[in-house]
């Protein structure tokens, strides 16, 4: 029984492996002067956000398949609005670098997202100021500094959206647990995508006319339906990919298939863009950025166990345990639509915000599986 559990867990990952890492190299063509030539981030965005919020409506009101949560002018308001914002933010930049600097250099970038979320929790007085942490988060910049010393094609504009989107997108994971978890919120990737899609098109809407839209109708672009139709079909089925690796898997399993895809990712980018050379000095420093994401990755699980006295068990043991308490908070809500089982919604949400902090999910960002490093169990009792 294990066994045929942990194939289907191996996968499901597999499967957000290869459709997380399609939808960065999609993405970076379409976007790429030298590809598609669609060089309109914003625009991009706004359909990916638009598909999105049509579908999840669809799947929440029409077909019901998700019970939507006890929204309230207020929650909204003060929640979900400054979330989308920041979401949109994150969207906004991290899609913009792409014009500027390569597949392989972003990924070696994201390394600075456990850096970002530890500051920005910091000053949000969500964690504290530790020594261990602070160690590693110097062992990750000094890495990244490493690596962009190497880069070959080096480009300030893109660096600098790059860490921008970083940072948006760190605090919007701090925001998402000061304002939702305290009012005793947890948003599934549908649900999440029926609140904060529609909401984040509005915000993209305003640049978009400001910054885009001139260009759009000065510049003869070419607007394929089929491109775009399948680059927003593609991270949808990235986000139900999500839910199902939420549902089956823990945060630490997460975070190792992050690692993981990320190299497979930067490998692939260099034959799909044959101009995104790699140097050593890249490897080297990404090396190191990691070495210090690992240990933060770490640090943060065994503060959860501690907490939570877990005691000590074998490896199919604890598989077991965490796809079934996974298992559980991927159903939150019974057929009354109330909430149910808040101790399992705590501790799935841990794999829940590792994914949703994965940047190049569009329609769910952020998700970096191993670069987020917050698990919520810790942070919601530290």
């Amino acid at each position: 029984m294990i066994n045929r559990q942990l194939l289907l867990t191996y996968f499901y990952l597999l499967i957000y492996i290869c459709l997380s890492s399609g939808v960065i190299l999609y993405n970076k063509w379409v976007l790429s002067p030298k590809y598609f030539k669609f060089p309109f981030p914003i625009t991009l965005t706004m359909i990916h956000m638009g598909f999105s919020g049509v579908v999840a409506f669809f799947l929440v009101r029409v077909f019901k398949v998700v019970a939507p949560v006890k929204m309230t002018f207020q929650i909204y308001a003060t929640c979900v609005i400054p979330i989308s914002a920041f979401f949109a933010s994150s969207l906004w930049f991290g899609n913009t670098a792409y014009l500027h600097i390569s597949v392989a250099f972003i990924q070696m970038l994201k390394a600075l997202m456990p850096v970002a979320t530890f500051l920005m929790a910091v000053i949000c007085g969500t964690d504290k100021l530790r020594c261990d942490v602070f160690l590693n988060m110097v062992l990750v910049s000094v890495g990244v500094v490493i690596s962009s010393y190497g880069e070959i094609h080096f480009n300030v504009i893109g660096t600098v959206y790059q860490v921008t989107g970083i940072f948006a997108e760190a605090l919007r994971l701090v925001l998402t647990q000061v304002l939702l978890q305290k009012k005793g919120l947890t948003l599934n990737p549908v649900t999440s995508l029926y609140y904060i899609a529609p909401c984040s098109f509005l915000f993209l809407f305003v640049p978009w006319y400001l910054l885009e839209k001139p260009a759009m109708e000065i510049s003869q672009i070419q607007f394929n339906f089929w491109i775009f139709f399948s680059n927003a079909l593609c991270a949808l089925a990235l986000n139900f990919s999500i839910f199902l690796v939420i549902g089956r898997t823990g945060a630490v399993t997460i975070r190792v298939a992050g690692v993981l895809k990320d190299w497979i990712l930067i490998a692939l980018s260099t034959i799909v863009f044959p101009e995104s050379a790699i140097t050593g000095l890249n490897i080297i420093g990404y090396a190191i950025a990691l070495c210090g994401v690992v240990m933060y990755n770490y640090l943060k699980v065994k503060d959860a166990r501690a907490l939570n006295q877990l005691p000590g068990e074998s490896i199919p043991e604890r598989v077991t345990k965490e796809w079934k308490l996974d298992k559980k908070s991927s159903d939150i809500y019974t057929e009354d639509g109330n909430n149910s089982n808040n101790a399992g919604n705590i501790a799935g949400a841990a794999a829940s915000e590792s994914v949703v902090a994965d940047e190049e999910a569009p329609l769910l960002p952020s998700s970096r599986f191993s670069y987020t490093g917050r698990s919520q169990v810790s942070s919601h009792k530290a």
